[in-house]
């Protein structure tokens, strides 16, 4: 099967690696038909630190994934994720310059571009690697999605800019190529995740994505369809796995078992006598403990990640926006408990965000950890229906191409987050 026929998302995080494949059936749905999950190493909080074992975590879980499918794998979308991450919301204006005043797609281009050739904090280490175009303006008039073929002299637009740490970035590239797989696009795993998660009902409403993965957190406000704010915290289900390695005197691995198998974000949920047994370490024999004694340990670090993620909300000024909620999607909200705890904390409707709108291997993907890998799969096949295909890579350009190139997906990308 050409791959053509086929897309393959590759989310690549702190604490797994996932590779995901799928095609589109008859009825023109999205069928999963391959998974491919491994132990990631060689990352820190969404940062490479060490290429080689990066690459063997990458080839193992594609390798894993094309066993399952049965095809060979050129290229993937790959999912970008870290404390690099920053994001900006950016104005931009021009004048209608022809004799009919009619705005075509070029001056859509020009006010997107004004948009973005705004000062970025340390723009010599950084990048551009979204533009979504949040809303536009003619002549005053707002709440404009599309103003092409609208008469006027003025046009503004407010655009929502994702940059990303070139060296990061760089490093993530680097450990694709040497597992043996091109770049098709990076993408920001949040925005991936919102299109495996999110209701366009939500997303048209005001809703919050946040996306708990090993290293960090990722929050995402959409409003009217659009993305309107997105932040990274530096604490994620990771730093849950470190409390428990510590309070129960266990090694990584079986904190991490441990926190999956028995782990509940509120004590008040777990019965009192029920026992767990915890691995020892130094040759020792296992203990048994309650569980309580375990979510005691759990539920502080939770508390902490979702105030820091009501910070953000109420800083970001976009609170009141959020109608429809909060969804919470990646690795660490499938912990039980854990809506509960947010929805406490936020003072929020909070639902947790697991994959739909695809058919095939629907048992193995049903899973929060699998949102960011399902929604690569979705933004591909979208993309390669609105755009020519293209590598943003190549050319010996920069890393992520020329603005003015990017502009020229800014309309299928903006389409693909409010449709997904």
């Amino acid at each position: 099967m050409p791959q053509d026929d086929y897309v393959v998302g590759l989310d690549i995080g702190t604490t797994k690696v996932c590779a995901i494949i799928g095609e589109k059936n008859r009825d023109g749905e999205v069928e999963i038909i391959g998974v491919g999950d491994q132990p990631s190493r060689g990352l820190h909080r969404g940062m490479v630190i060490n290429v080689a074992d990066t690459v063997e975590s990458i080839t193992k879980a594609v390798e894993e994934a094309q066993l399952m499918a049965g095809v060979d794998v050129h290229s993937v979308y790959v999912g970008m994720a870290g404390k690099h991450i920053k994001s900006i919301n950016s104005p931009g204006v021009i004048a209608i310059s022809n004799d009919t005043r009619q705005i075509t797609e070029k001056d859509v281009e020009r006010v997107v571009d004004a948009a973005t050739s705004i000062h970025i904090s340390g723009e010599k280490e950084r990048e551009i690697i979204h533009v979504i175009p949040q809303e536009f303006y003619v002549d005053g008039q707002d709440s404009i999605e599309d103003p092409v073929g609208m008469n006027g002299v003025r046009l503004e637009a407010d655009v929502h800019l994702v940059t990303a740490d070139i060296t990061a970035t760089q490093n993530i590239v680097k450990s694709v190529h040497q597992a043996g797989y091109d770049v098709e696009d990076i993408v920001l795993e949040p925005l991936a995740s919102s299109l495996a998660v999110l209701d366009p009902d939500e997303k048209e409403l005001g809703v919050c994505l946040v996306d708990i993965g090993g290293g960090t957190s990722d929050i995402s406000l959409f409003n009217e369809g659009s993305v309107y704010d997105s932040k990274v915290i530096a604490l994620g289900g990771e730093h849950v796995t470190q409390d428990v390695m510590k309070g129960l005197c266990t090694a990584s691995q079986d904190a991490e078992m441990v926190k999956i198998n028995h782990g509940c974000a509120m004590v008040d949920m777990v019965p009192e006598d029920e026992m767990i047994e915890v691995p020892s370490v130094g040759g020792r024999e296992p203990r048994n403990i309650g569980r309580r004694n375990l979510c005691e340990i759990i539920q502080p670090r939770m508390e902490e990640i979702f105030k820091f993620i009501d910070y953000e909300i109420k800083q970001s000024g976009y609170r009141e926006e959020v109608i429809a909620g909060m969804v919470v999607t990646g690795g660490a909200s499938g912990m039980k408990g854990v809506p509960e705890l947010a929805e406490q904390i936020v003072d929020m409707p909070v639902r947790l965000g697991e994959p739909w709108g695809v058919s095939g291997l629907i048992e193995a993907v049903n899973n929060p950890k699998y949102a960011t890998g399902v929604g690569l799969v979705k933004y591909g096949f979208q993309q390669a229906e609105q755009t020519e295909s293209y590598s943003r890579l190549g050319g010996g350009g920069s890393l992520i191409g020329e603005v003015s190139s990017r502009m020229k997906e800014w309309f299928g990308e903006v389409s693909s987050l409010i449709s997904g």
